[in-house]
């Protein structure tokens, strides 16, 4: 029987199911089993924290025992909602642009950093963010990958599980020196701008990976690594007249 199996019956909800459907339908499956393990945490949290209680001599200790179970009930909650939660993008439940946007002006701003969303060159490159400020110029793209991707860079290759990342990244690397050529052309400030990519979801190898061009992270370390990948002295007269400049010749995306 080609692409099946004569002694398992089809399973429709999986036939056509993508990956990230297919995570969700497993990841719903197996809340009882979850609620059923925390429960239990729970009931050992109660026992030996009362346990405890009573041999340190403290007052109501069945009261701290039933605080200290509902702790562990609570931070076990916790965790696997923020497991579930990280793969929102992949998912397509959230945005990956709206989230970064959001965490580099908050992170960035306050420093005299702006920052562009949806940007494109005429008729090339397209990227989510430009960031310029007084340390330098970036691109920012955002990609969401499974939770089990093993993102890592190897001989100076970079790597998304087993699949190698020179299509992911010679884009980047590419629309980086486009934008660079034209800002420079236009302010007749000669600049360069380095490329990023901001990884949801995945397990990326370190702080971050760089490799072939292009350095990766989770979103939350976006503005700390720009912070302190400083490559120019951008002085704040510069910084507004490419800001300007790029708002202006900088085709935006709908």
């Amino acid at each position: 029987m080609p692409n099946g199996s004569i002694y398992v019956p089809p399973d429709d909800k999986f036939k056509w199911g993508s990956p990230s459907v297919m995570f969700e339908l497993r990841w719903r499956e197996t809340r009882s089993e979850r609620r059923r393990r925390r429960n239990i945490m729970a009931g050992a949290g109660f026992v030996l924290i009362t346990a405890l209680a009573f041999y340190r001599s403290f007052p109501v200790p069945f009261l701290i025992g039933i605080l200290g179970g509902a702790g562990v009930w609570g931070v076990d909650a916790f965790i696997s909602w923020r497991m579930f939660e990280a793969t929102a993008v992949w998912r397509g439940k959230r945005s990956g642009a709206v989230r970064t946007g959001k965490l580099l002006r908050r992170g960035l701003t306050k420093h005299g950093y702006r920052v562009l969303d949806g940007r494109a060159v005429p008729g090339k490159a397209s990227i989510d963010h430009l960031v310029i400020g007084p340390g330098g110029i970036w691109i920012l793209d955002n990609e969401a990958w499974p939770p089990d991707t093993h993102i890592a860079a190897y001989g100076g290759k970079l790597f998304f599980g087993e699949r190698s990342g020179v299509t992911v990244s010679k884009p980047l690397v590419e629309a980086a020196a486009s934008m660079a050529g034209l800002l420079s052309k236009e302010t007749g400030i000669p600049i360069e701008i380095s490329p990023l990519l901001v990884v949801h979801g995945g397990r990326v190898n370190g702080p971050a990976v760089s490799a072939e061009g292009l350095t990766l992270f989770l979103p939350r370390r976006a503005s700390k690594w720009i912070l302190g990948d400083a490559h120019a002295e951008l002085t704040d007269e510069q910084v507004e007249v490419l800001a300007r400049t790029a708002a202006r010749i900088l085709r935006r995306m709908l």
